[in-house]
């Protein structure tokens, strides 16, 4: 089995392990003469800890390029997504691993024994979509009062960019995979980008590509 991983929109090397951590959200109370009761609660948020290892020396890209996208995501409070796909020896897809996560925190370790090769592990949180409300209270003449809630829009359904301009590295799987969750998706940007793509395989710096 072969594995490709991506985060914030970059194909990164492929970690040796994951560490993921379901948090659960029950809570277990004692009360008199009852015993022990559980009370079910919605389960927490997803915690992943990936440790990556970036190659000074023959890599497309260099230490330096992850540590900058890992900093803009921490720094800027973005949101992005986790994806590791898994293919079988022949390249035939199986399944992946997809989801939005925040950077929470990254430790870089530099050891001498190991080479020059930087070493990073990555605390990652699942985040969910969540939207507000808004109550309105009216009161008529006689006096009774009514209450109208609205839903305001969700983080889910906020206008996305329609153009993505090439940069050095990106690929049309990493390109889908960041917009659309999944880089299998990248067909659609082939497709409407026919009078530009020649070859999915090849794109270039400065490209503005449309995304449908």
């Amino acid at each position: 089995m072969s594995y490709t991983c991506y985060l914030g929109g970059m194909e990164v090397p492929t970690p040796a392990k994951l560490t993921v951590k379901v948090k659960g959200k029950n809570k277990t109370l004692v009360l008199l003469n009852e015993g022990e009761v559980n009370f079910l609660r919605s389960p927490g948020l997803t915690e992943i800890t990936v440790p990556l290892v970036f190659p000074m020396l023959g890599a497309a890209r260099s230490p330096s390029a992850y540590l900058d996208m890992l900093e803009d995501l921490k720094a800027s409070r973005k949101t992005t997504q986790f994806i590791l796909v898994r293919s079988s020896p022949s390249g035939r897809w199986l399944f992946d691993t997809n989801m939005t996560v925040s950077v929470e925190d990254y430790n870089i370790v530099e050891d001498a024994t190991k080479g020059l090769d930087v070493s990073v592990d990555v605390s990652l949180k699942q985040w969910r979509d969540y939207g507000t409300k808004t109550a309105t209270v009216e009161q008529s003449a006689a006096g009774e009062q009514t209450v109208t809630v609205e839903q305001e829009r969700d983080a889910s359904t906020a206008p996305t960019a329609k153009t993505y301009t090439v940069k050095k590295g990106d690929t049309l799987w990493a390109i889908a995979a960041k917009y659309y969750g999944k880089g299998s998706e990248y067909a659609k940007i082939y497709e409407a980008n026919g009078d530009k793509i020649s070859n999915p395989n090849l794109i270039y710096p400065g490209q503005v590509l449309t995304l449908p």
